[in-house]
């Protein structure tokens, strides 16, 4: 999720609410059935915001690195999480880092605000030697979508957000990587508001392979045929550094 300084605060004053609390829940849980982290992996979150899910994944025994385009956004996931995490400049669709990297990959409220979607995919797959989450917001969520994404994340930036629906993402995945086996599912298919009182329905409705709910989560192996060079590109992040220059000779080998 990208959000701007400003909202850094109002975004996680809404997490401190009953509802906000519970969204997010349902949100981490799909998350975490679909990606399946084990302990000792290593997992790149693009899109990284805050840290908020560095630290739920790092909870979960992963070794975690973060990138975001938002230097702001930086300096809040390094307060939280020190040196447990390393920390990139950098956009979705060039990620500073080498092929084959990371066990795991995310890409999470992340596709929404970049200039070519398929290309940040892409370059997931390239960087990734293990499985690929993408985690978006729902275009056909039957909740009404922009009053949804105010109201989960108390964020004026998601007005500027392009959506997507579960056939334009899995079209996107299976055009990187035709006949790949997708696991997808939803959540939140209840107004924002309807949550507290109505909790109960949302948790007896069908998650996987839903087209409905207002987050969309798709998992999806990545087979590379050769290993390739294991060194990141660049210095981790630092106030005067964004992002660095390509090491010379690094391979980038296809995927299947």
């Amino acid at each position: 999720m990208i959000l701007n300084e400003e909202n850094t605060l109002s975004y996680d004053q809404w997490l401190e609410t009953p509802e906000g609390r519970y969204i997010d829940t349902r949100q981490k849980g799909l998350i975490l059935d679909l990606m399946a982290p084990r302990r000792g992996e290593t997992l790149l979150d693009v899109g990284c915001g805050s840290g908020d899910r560095l630290l739920l994944f790092q909870r979960k025994g992963c070794d975690v690195t973060g990138i975001d385009p938002s230097v702001s956004m930086l300096e809040a996931a390094k307060q939280k999480l020190g040196d447990r995490a390393e920390l990139f400049w950098g956009k979705a669709e060039d990620l500073p880092l080498s092929d084959n990297e990371f066990d795991i990959v995310s890409l999470i409220a992340s596709l929404e605000f970049t200039a070519n979607p398929e290309k940040a995919i892409s370059e997931a797959i390239r960087v990734c030697r293990g499985r690929v989450f993408l985690g978006a917001l729902n275009r056909y969520s039957i909740t009404g979508l922009r009053k949804s994404a105010r109201a989960f994340f108390n964020s004026a930036d998601y007005e500027r957000a392009r959506f997507f629906h579960a056939g334009e993402l899995t079209g996107m995945i299976r055009r990187l990587l035709p006949g790949v086996r997708i696991q997808w599912g939803s959540v939140i298919f209840l107004p924002a508001g309807w949550y507290g009182s109505a909790a109960r329905l949302e948790e007896v409705i069908p998650v996987m392979k839903n087209p409905f709910g207002a987050f969309l989560g798709f998992s999806f192996p990545v087979t590379f045929t050769l290993r390739t060079v294991q060194d990141i590109i660049g210095d981790p992040f630092n106030i005067r550094a964004k992002g660095g220059q390509p090491v010379q000779g690094v391979v980038r080998e296809g995927y299947k």
